[in-house]
């Protein structure tokens, strides 16, 4: 009888609580609501350099990571630097406004550095009430290709600004614009941008058959940081990161690349075991980055573009090999939403994960 009595009041207590489910979740939800409505991480950061990882991924399909993305702050400055499938998300999560986002460089233009340049532009186009088109920074196509995307939104941007009218929706902000750059005659880097106490370089990498293919330095208030963008170890790369504190580069396991070749032969798959030992001479190991590191002495080191995803714990291990031991600096695998700090007058390198 008492285990009959027990069990009736689990039962009730269980039909109370699927009750009472629903009014607790809505509390929740407004209150994440209301906390992420009024998000902005910029905002409460230090004077200083910082890199936000708004992709890590790469082509290959990854749950945990969106497309190569790399969101830099410069003061209260934001810019990003190529836009992978899921970077807008990444920016929400992080508690990063899109609207702050003042410009985008384009290392080069494989699709997964740009299939999320729509959701971007229309969030930062919405988020601020922008009157001006997202402006893409880039090598000589960057024109092309935001006339492209330009055209593609065009009847999509006519809807928003009917829908929600002019003060929302600017006509003139939605869409894309260029800036394109060229290389000056016998150099391989130029200035792109210089204001505000911020200097951004351009310069070339190997990424070859893509051609062009460029990295950037920023620099601000005495700190450093390189993005390599897409490229193979070379010697390029190693001039344009000397001495800088961060170095942020793509990076692919050839040990692993070629087990997934192996089971694609197996099953019979050819095309996909082409592609998979083509992508291997295009790409840095983490061995070759960490020679790369240790020869132009950067401070710390912050793999990304992982390829091929690590789906299991402990993978990383085999991703990383021996480059730990030839580099002695900080040497992390890159995670969407983490931000490593450069404070100005400092010789600090902070990191820690935003948002949620």
């Amino acid at each position: 009888m008492k285990r009959i009595v027990a069990l009736v009041v689990l039962v009730v207590l269980a039909g109370g609580a699927w009750m009472f489910r629903g009014p607790i979740a809505l509390k929740l939800s407004d209150r994440a609501v209301a906390t992420n409505m009024q998000a902005d991480a910029v905002a409460g950061l230090p004077d200083g350099l910082h890199a936000f990882v708004c992709g890590s991924g790469s082509p290959l399909p990854d749950r945990t990571r969106a497309g190569p993305c790399l969101t830099v702050i410069a003061g209260q400055r934001v810019f990003l630097v190529d836009a992978g499938e899921g970077a807008a998300e990444v920016l929400s999560g992080g508690g990063i406004p899109a609207g702050r986002i003042d410009r985008l460089f384009l290392t080069h233009f494989h699709s997964d550095h740009i299939d999320g340049l729509s959701a971007v532009a229309l969030q930062r186009w919405i988020g601020s009430a922008a009157t001006k088109p997202l402006l893409l920074v880039g090598p000589p196509g960057v024109e092309r290709l935001a006339a492209g995307f330009s055209e593609a939104y065009a009847i999509d941007n006519t809807y928003r600004t009917g829908h929600h009218g002019a003060a929302v929706a600017p006509p003139s902000g939605g869409g894309f614009a260029a800036q394109a750059f060229a290389m000056p005659a016998g150099q391989d880097s130029v200035v792109v941008l210089n204001e505000g106490g911020l200097k951004v370089t351009a310069f070339r990498v190997d990424h070859g058959p893509v051609d062009p293919a460029v990295g950037y330095r920023f620099e601000y208030k005495g700190r450093s940081l390189v993005v390599s963008g897409d490229t193979s170890a070379n010697p390029g790369l190693v001039a344009n990161a000397r001495g800088a504190d961060l170095l942020v580069h793509d990076a692919l396991s050839p040990v692993l690349v070629r087990r997934l070749k192996a089971a694609a032969t197996k099953a019979g798959q050819t095309n996909r075991a082409k592609i998979l030992e083509d992508i291997i001479n295009y790409h840095a190991s983490p061995e070759d980055v960490a020679r790369e590191a240790k020869e132009a002495g950067v401070k710390a080191v912050l793999l990304t573009h992982l390829v091929p995803p690590l789906p299991l714990p402990g993978l990383d291990v085999p991703f990383v090999g021996n480059a730990r031991k030839l580099y002695d600096g900080p040497l992390w695998l890159a995670r969407d939403r983490d931000l490593i700090s450069l404070p100005a007058g400092s010789t600090k390198i902070e990191r820690k994960r935003l948002g949620r």
